[in-house]
């Protein structure tokens, strides 16, 4: 029985087995599975030497992305450019590594902005989801990102930045974020929601893709929409991700509408 999982820590909320077994339910793959197990950074590399060979990838998701990347014996350009991966696909030499987390944030920000192109972007946070949506930015064409947070790690994404061709300015919660808010084509938010407590009727004057998606809406998305801005959330992100995964995996297109719906089954 060929069989992928999620790994991670905490891993119980996963929705990956959601998509990915209606993917398999949708084609008619009924001798495929997909499964979870709560695996940290730290046993990431004992557990892929023994997974079993029918395990034929696996989808990574925190703390594991950047032992994902280091355990490979190959490597994506993207996931040596973003510096993580959330993807690992069973090959010859041992683990292939990729990164579909900016296949994720590229099919949120087509849903938030349609055809519609935009030169500025404010992305709030600077942790690890920040770096697959500073690609995804760069390919819609984005050439200037303020960054939000509240410690300065713009030199740690300066090189990521450089390659992408972006500019990056540093912005902290002590600036006036209305006019942040305001001058910014669209709004990236990749920090808990909490972060943003206080600052909410500030922010919300752009359209926005907030990457979390339980519970849904956030506050952020729902100022936003008040204010009659698009917004888009991570849930969308989270089955774009996974359609590349599922072929990677499978050697199958995507069923990618009889995923969506499970995924959004399950959030209802």
């Amino acid at each position: 029985m060929p069989r992928a999982a999620v790994l991670g820590q905490p891993i119980d909320h996963s929705l990956s087995p959601v998509l990915h077994n209606a993917g398999y339910a949708a084609l008619g793959l009924e001798d495929w599975d997909y499964t979870r197990f709560e695996v940290t950074a730290a046993s990431l590399p004992r557990f892929l030497e023994e997974a079993p060979a029918d395990f034929r990838g696996f989808s990574v998701t925190m703390p594991g992305k950047f032992a994902a990347l280091s355990c490979a014996t190959e490597r994506t350009a993207r996931a040596e450019l973003i510096g993580s991966a959330n993807t690992l696909v069973r090959a010859e030499s041992g683990w292939r590594a990729d990164n579909t987390d900016t296949e994720g944030v590229a099919g949120a920000l087509a849903a938030l902005m349609g055809e519609k192109t935009a030169r500025h972007a404010l992305l709030i946070g600077s942790g690890g989801t920040a770096r697959p949506a500073l690609w995804a930015l760069a390919q819609r064409g984005i050439t200037d990102v303020t960054v939000l947070n509240r410690s300065d790690r713009l030199a740690e994404l300066a090189p990521l930045a450089d390659a992408l061709g972006l500019k990056l300015y540093r912005a902290t919660f002590d600036d006036d974020l209305a006019a942040l808010a305001r001058a910014a084509e669209l709004i990236v938010s990749t920090v808990p929601s909490a972060a943003l407590d206080g600052h909410l009727f500030d922010l919300a004057h752009a359209p926005v893709l907030d990457v979390i998606y339980d519970p849904w809406p956030t506050p952020l998305v729902s100022h936003a929409a008040a204010n009659g801005y698009a917004t888009v959330g991570g849930h969308v992100m989270l089955a774009n991700q996974a359609y590349s995964q599922f072929e990677q995996f499978t050697g199958y297109p995507a069923p990618q509408a009889a995923m969506r719906a499970a995924l959004d089954a399950a959030l209802s």
